[in-house]
């Protein structure tokens, strides 16, 4: 696993948490920039988990639970697009709170799948 890019997937994901949550505060929807962010974040995500997955293809990560791996990877791929898909269908403040909820997730599912490849329970 790179940790350089799970660093960058973490560091983007607290930044669009943030900002989600200053949108919030200001009752305003979701805006294109946001939308434009979690899809940099989706994008970063998946070049993630194609680096988690040749890296177990390679051989690497022998001690690793590989169900729980590929549940976080997967998981991890599916929380920016259900996040903006449910933001995009709730145009109140409500929209960038659930997208808060969204970056959140995907900094702490990151932070676990750092553990999970150390070896750490």
């Amino acid at each position: 696993m790179n940790t350089t890019v799970a660093t960058v997937v973490i560091a983007l994901a607290v930044l669009l948490m943030l900002a989600s949550l200053v949108s919030a505060f200001r009752n305003r929807a979701m805006g294109m920039v946001l939308l434009v962010g979690f899809g940099v974040l989706e994008l970063a995500v998946l070049v993630q988990a194609g680096f988690v997955i040749a890296a177990v293809a390679g051989g690497e990560g022998a001690h690793v639970s590989k169900g729980t791996l590929f549940g976080y990877l997967g998981g991890e791929a599916i929380i920016p697009p259900a996040g903006v898909f449910l933001a995009l269908a709730e145009r109140s403040r409500w929209g960038p709170g659930i997208l808060a909820v969204a970056g959140f997730a995907i900094a702490v599912m990151t932070a676990r799948l750092v553990q999970i490849w150390q070896g750490q329970a």
